[in-house]
Parts: structure tokens; sequence; C-alpha cells
């Protein structure tokens, strides 16, 4: 459908508290599949509305299993520390190592309202969690340690 901007750092949208989503429709569907081509176009293994300028809890996720759409996603349970790289579509050229727990339960939301629990490890973990950090106005950089330019 439509692909948006990304918003970068500096932009005060990223550092905002994202407002929970009350109800779910035709225009929150829109934004997902808006979501959904953005991360695609950008190579992105995942998205949060924040990125693309809307303070809404909403993330979509492709770690390489199929995509992952969630509204109002929430960490349940997290378990064992896992340090690698990262790097973000809003902080373009930078890299760092972060920690984070190595499994995590998440909930939320599908585009149709049903809960979904995921139980994720390795990468999907930390891409879930990367995309919720940015739900609270967190990023990668405010985590990491080594952060490097990469280009």
């Amino acid at each position: 459908m439509a692909v948006y901007n990304i918003v970068e750092t500096g932009d005060d949208v990223l550092r905002e508290i994202a407002r929970e989503v009350p109800k779910i429709t035709s225009n929150i569907v829109k934004l997902l599949i808006n979501m959904r081509d953005t991360m695609y176009a950008n190579k992105g293994v995942g998205l949060a509305a924040p990125q693309v300028g809307v303070s809404k809890r909403i993330i979509v996720v492709d770690a390489g299993d199929g995509l992952i759409e969630l509204i109002n996603p929430v960490i349940c349970e997290a378990s064992g520390e896992e340090t690698d790289t990262e790097g973000c579509l809003s902080v373009p050229e930078w890299m760092g190592d972060v920690s984070r727990p190595a499994k995590v339960v998440v909930k939320g939301l599908d585009r149709n309202g049903r809960e979904l629990e995921i139980n994720a490890a390795g990468f999907l973990a930390r891409v879930l969690q990367h995309e919720i950090d940015h739900l609270e106005g967190i990023l990668f950089t405010d985590k990491a340690i080594n952060v490097r330019r990469i280009k």
C-alpha cells in the first residue's frame, strides 16, 4: 500500500511512551499493512509505530520465520541473557552490543483482536524486545556498549 518515511534519532516521537490502542479499527489495520511494507522496503526485521511517527503501541516483526503483527504487546516473562550486535532503522549507520534476555514470552493482539502469546528465543526474542523498547521511548543505543559507526 504505502511506504512511510522512517523517523530518525532526534525526533521527539522516538522518546515518547506510545499510547495503547483501545480499539482495532480499519485505520489500525491499514497502519499495520503500511508498517509491514515499510519494514520490508527498508530491509528491516522489525518496526514499531513510533518509527513511522505514530505514537501507538504497535509493532511488526519478521525475524525470518514470517510476519508477526502485535498490537499492545507486553513482555510477560524473560529469562537468560545474551549479548549481540544490534542496529536500527531509526539510528542509521550505527551499531552496538546489547545484552538482553535470551528468552521471552510476549502477549499482544493480532489485527482481529485475538490474543497472541509468543514464546521466543534467540534472534526473535531480541527483535521483539528491541521493538517493544521503542514503545517505551527507548533506543538500542541507550542500552548498548561498543557503539560504532558502520558506514
